[in-house]
C-alpha cells in the first residue's frame, strides 16, 4: 500500500496564517513533493455543523471561502482529491460503528475535546439565563474524535499532517484502529501524525499575544486579506510590553513579531528589505540589547507577510472569477473521495461480518442447514 495523506479544515470562516503555517504550507509542499500515492483534503461541513447546528447558513457560505483559501494557497486538483465532507455518507456509518469501540470516559479524557468544550462555551451546569455558556455539549461534538477517526481511516490515511493540538486526536484514532483490528482481524490503517518541522509554526499566536490565532477571538490575519489590512494588523501587533523607547533592552521571548519572523522570514529577506542585518538572529540581537524600535520589525514583517501572500491573492482573484469551475472541482473530488470511502467501508463490513447479502458461503451454508432441519 502507498502513502496517503489526509488533512482538512472546518469551514466556519476563512483561513489564516495560523492555517496556513501549521498545515497548509505543508500540504501545498508535500503534493508536490511526489513522494505520496494520494492526497485527499477535505472541507469538514459535517464536523463544523456540530457545535453550528443553529446556524447551517454559515458552514454552506464559508465552504466557498475554504476552497478559494485552498487553491489560492497551492492545492492542485490535478495532484490533491479536495472534497466536501458531508457528501460522503461512507463516513456517518464507519463512524457509527467505531463508537462501540469507544468508551464515554476515554472521549471525556481527550485534551483536546475538554479545550474545545471550554472554547466554544459549551457548559452541562449552566445556571438558568446564562448566556455567556451554552447549555449542554452536543453529542455530535463530544464525539468528534470519533468522527475523525472515520475521515482518517475511510482513505486508508498513512500520514495526517496537523498541528500540535491535533496530537490527542490522532493518538485516539490510533486505539480505534488497534482495537478493531484485534476484535475483527487486520483491516485498518494506523496513520501517523505529521507535526510542522519549524517550531515557530506548531501554534501560531494572535496579533494580541494570546497563545491561538482564532476567527473567533479576531485576532488573525487572513490569507485573503489585502496589503493594506496586512500593514494594519501588524502594526497594532502584540511585542514586549516593557519595550518602551527604541533605547530599552527588548525581549524576543514571546514577543509575536519575532515570532512571526521565525515562522516566515527566510535570509535572502533581510538583503531584500534590511541589508544592515545578515540574520534574523542579528536582528534578535540587536533588539535584546536596545537601540531598535518595534516599528522597523513590524515593517519587515510587513514586507515579509505581503511577499508571501501577494501570488496567493493573485490566485484568489483568478478562482473568485470562477466560481463555477471551484465547485466542479468539489464535485469531481467528493466523487472520487466517497469511491475510496465506500471501498474502505466494503473491508470493514466484511471484517464485522455484516457483508450479509455478498455472504455466499453464509446464504448457501444456512440453506442447507434448514434444508435438512426440514427433510428431517
Amino acid at each position: 500500500m502507498g502513502k496517503i495523506i489526509l488533512t482538512g479544515d472546518r469551514p466556519t470562516g476563512r483561513l489564516h496564517l495560523g492555517h496556513y503555517v501549521g498545515s497548509l504550507r505543508r500540504r501545498v509542499e508535500l503534493q508536490n513533493s511526489g513522494e505520496f500515492d494520494k492526497i485527499f483534503i477535505m472541507i469538514a461541513d459535517a464536523q463544523a455543523l456540530t457545535d453550528n447546528a443553529d446556524n447551517p447558513e454559515k458552514v454552506r457560505q464559508n465552504i466557498i471561502e475554504v476552497a478559494l483559501d485552498y487553491l489560492s494557497a497551492g492545492l492542485d486538483p490535478a495532484k490533491s482529491t479536495l472534497f466536501i465532507q458531508s457528501q460522503i455518507p461512507e463516513l456517518c456509518e464507519l463512524a457509527f460503528y467505531y463508537m462501540n469501540l469507544v468508551t464515554v470516559q476515554r472521549l471525556q479524557r481527550n485534551p483536546t475535546v475538554k479545550a474545545e468544550i471550554t472554547l466554544r462555551g459549551f457548559s452541562e451546569n449552566a445556571a438558568e439565563g446564562d448566556t455567556t455558556q451554552r447549555q449542554g455539549i452536543p453529542v455530535g461534538f463530544f464525539t468528534y474524535p470519533i468522527s475523525q477517526a472515520s475521515d482518517i481511516t475511510a482513505f486508508r490515511a498513512t500520514t495526517v499532517p496537523v498541528g500540535e493540538d491535533q496530537e490527542p486526536m490522532i493518538e485516539q484514532t490510533r486505539e480505534i484502529v488497534h482495537k478493531f483490528n484485534s476484535v475483527y482481524g487486520p483491516t485498518l490503517v494506523e496513520p501517523e501524525i505529521l507535526l510542522p518541522d519549524n517550531a515557530a509554526c506548531l501554534r501560531l499566536p494572535g496579533t494580541d499575544g494570546k497563545a491561538k490565532m482564532s476567527k473567533s477571538l479576531g485576532n488573525c490575519i487572513y490569507l485573503s486579506d489585502t496589503a493594506e489590512e496586512v500593514k494594519k494588523k501588524v502594526m497594532g501587533m502584540y511585542t514586549d510590553p516593557d519595550h518602551l523607547r527604541v533605547e530599552d533592552p527588548g525581549k524576543v521571548e514571546g514577543n509575536t513579531v519575532f515570532t512571526y519572523l521565525d515562522a516566515f522570514s527566510r535570509p535572502e529577506h533581510f538583503s531584500r528589505y534590511l541589508p544592515e542585518y545578515g540574520s534574523l538572529d542579528e536582528l534578535k540581537a540587536h533588539y535584546r540589547r536596545g537601540g531598535l524600535g518595534d516599528v522597523k520589525v513590524k515593517r519587515l514583517l510587513i514586507a515579509i507577510l505581503n511577499e508571501t501572500l501577494d501570488p496567493i491573492r493573485e490566485r484568489r482573484r483568478y478562482y473568485e472569477a470562477r466560481i463555477g469551475e471551484v465547485y466542479d472541482i468539489l464535485r469531481a473530488g467528493s466523487d472520487e473521495a466517497r469511491r475510496a470511502a465506500a471501498a474502505t467501508l466494503g473491508d470493514v463490513r466484511r471484517a464485522m461480518r455484516i457483508d450479509y447479502f455478498d455472504d455466499r458461503e453464509l446464504i448457501e451454508a444456512q440453506a442447507r442447514q434448514y434444508a435438512e432441519k426440514n427433510r428431517g
